[in-house]
């Protein structure tokens, strides 16, 4: 994985550790970012510019910029539901998905110009 996607991972990573979603932070040891703007092309990925797996993140773009960190945010959220709800998280669909609205969450509300209150301990 190239510097700038394991940075960009880091920094995700930094985000939703601000979070107490889950009783373990998010584990990326394993985790790749994956630039594949030809999976993007088929049917069912045509509206998403990210695809979180369980070992990888799919991404229409290279990773730059404020837009893609949250992108990559929103995505590794998705991992960490994944790590905790392995199944469950997965087999529900896009439509009024509470894991979907969760990670949109965990995105804004860690966005570096958004002021937040230091995480308790």
């Amino acid at each position: 994985m190239t510097p700038e996607k394991r940075a960009a991972l880091e920094r995700a990573r930094a985000r939703l550790d601000t979070l107490d979603l889950y009783p373990r932070p998010v584990r990326i040891a394993s985790m790749r970012v994956v630039i594949a703007p030809l999976l993007f092309r088929l049917p069912w990925f045509r509206s998403f510019d990210g695809y979180a797996t369980h070992l990888a993140i799919f991404l229409r773009r290279p990773v730059a910029g404020d837009e893609q960190d949250d992108l990559v945010t929103h995505e590794l959220c998705h991992v960490w539901q994944m790590q905790h709800r392995p199944l469950a998280m997965p087999l529900r669909g896009y439509q009024r998905n509470p894991y979907e609205a969760e990670a949109r969450r965990a995105a804004e509300a860690t966005h570096p110009a958004v002021r937040r209150e230091p995480r308790s301990a």
